[in-house]
């Protein structure tokens, strides 16, 4: 059987809060609308995760603008909340907008992993789609992508599809993402998002279809280099018959299965146990793992490669 795997993992928002302002998020609130997660409220979610399975925590902040006299605040708090995941045995991945090479550098000694999607290459959807979102310019994105290779942190990214995109731009962004990692080799998964849409976006962008789906998971499985792991979030497939067209055309990870989609709160998981058996049935075994790959355990600072345990540190 054919192994796919996913990350057991639970979500800690710092803040809904971002000055972005993408037409089709379904996530983000205005500054002031929203209260930053406590220390103690963190605390106590994740110890009432302990012996539940979870392996990943994932830290999925809104973005405070580079200038703002809160940025600092607002990094310490995402600091903080890794290490207190690490403290309390959890494996902290951060997904929190474009950084700066110190905020990377500091993020990378309580973090297992970062990641930013890069979304699409195209300047173009600035005039459209991201036109009030100024951090989703994808030079600056990129530039993220290859600041982290420099760090030597591994990285997830990916693309979002039917956002205005075109054929060949998905084509550019994938053969952006590879050139990346032919040079650092840092890259160790790239997610190709679907867009889904919900009930908060401002647009009527709507939902991206299965079968050209499955020819982007092909394309990219032409385009990017084999180390990279292809993941697909079931929960945003329109049916499982699709999934697995996705599986058959190369994706090999399912993400994080979380009790909440934060950025597509209207499109829930099925349960592990519900998804594990329908791969069965098909020939595949659903496995879990660490969001960081075992070819990247020995990138870690030791004090993080000395959290892992013996049997799958062994095998970086």
């Amino acid at each position: 059987m054919l192994t796919i795997t996913y990350s057991p993992a639970h979500t800690l928002v710092p803040t809904y809060e971002c000055f972005n302002r993408c037409s089709y998020c379904n996530f983000r609130r205005e500054p002031g609308e929203d209260s930053w997660l406590t220390m103690a409220a963190a605390q106590q979610k994740l110890q009432q995760l302990a012996g539940l399975g979870v392996r990943e925590i994932l830290i999925l902040a809104g973005e405070v603008h580079p200038q703002s006299s809160r940025r600092q605040a607002w990094f310490e708090l995402i600091y903080n909340l890794g290490k207190i995941a690490l403290d309390l045995g959890f494996y902290p991945h951060t997904n929190a907008g474009p950084l700066s090479r110190s905020e990377m550098a500091r993020l990378k000694e309580v973090n297992f992993s970062l990641g930013l999607m890069l979304e699409q290459i195209s300047p173009r959807l600035l005039t459209t789609v991201h036109r009030q979102a100024p951090s989703k310019d994808p030079q600056l994105r990129l530039e993220q992508l290859q600041l982290a290779g420099e760090l030597a942190i591994p990285f997830t990214t990916g693309l979002l599809l039917g956002i205005g995109e075109t054929d060949q731009e998905v084509a550019d962004s994938l053969m952006a993402i590879a050139k990346v990692q032919r040079r650092y080799g840092h890259i160790q998964e790239v997610i190709l998002q679907p867009h889904s849409p919900g009930q908060r976006q401002t647009d009527g962008i709507p939902a991206y279809g299965s079968q050209k789906l499955v020819e982007v998971v092909t394309l990219a499985r032409e385009i990017l280099p084999a180390e990279i792991t292809l993941q697909i979030p079931p929960n945003l497939v329109a049916n499982f018959s699709a999934l697995l067209a996705c599986l058959a055309a190369g994706v090999r990870d399912l993400g994080g299965i979380v009790p909440i989609d934060e950025v597509n709160p209207d499109y829930h998981h099925r349960s592990v146990e519900q998804l594990s058996q329908l791969l069965k049935e098909n020939s595949y075994n659903l496995e879990p793992r660490f969001p960081v790959y075992p070819a990247y355990f020995n990138w870690l600072d030791p004090s993080l490669q000395r959290c892992l345990p013996d049997s799958v540190a062994a095998k970086g």
